[in-house]
């Protein structure tokens, strides 16, 4: 299996063909995608191109990173892993910092602190 670059930096107006074009020139490319919003479908100036083996991905990285695509120098590296996140963590879900059941911080039921998102008093 090939290795998969990142390619920042794109013009706006960059397509998935145009990506195939230019990364072509230096080996066989197996995939390629520039990502888009999802709400407007304009390119987000970013991609990523898969080449078929690492040799071509080093080739490509030499050859492309600050190649000028209509005026902009292109960013070319290896991409990394997505990384993984543990279900709530760090997104601003659930309980705000482990606690109690309305708050984070010091713990208890009613226990103040972290300011999660139900850290007001509560009503009886």
């Amino acid at each position: 299996m090939g290795r998969r670059l990142y390619i920042g930096n794109l013009p706006y107006s960059t397509t998935d063909q145009d990506l195939t074009t230019l990364f072509s020139q230096v080996g066989t490319v197996e995939n390629v995608r520039v990502m888009r919003d999802m709400a407007t479908g304009r390119a987000r100036g970013f991609g990523f191109v898969q080449m078929s083996s690492d040799a071509e991905a080093e080739k490509a990285i030499a050859e492309f990173h600050e190649f000028q695509m209509q005026g902009r120098p292109l960013v070319v590296n290896e991409a990394k892993p997505k990384p993984e996140f543990a279900a709530g963590a760090g997104r601003g879900f659930g309980r705000g910092g482990g606690g109690g059941d309305y708050g984070g911080g010091s713990g208890g039921d009613f226990g103040g602190g972290g300011g999660g998102r139900g850290s007001r008093e509560p009503r009886w």
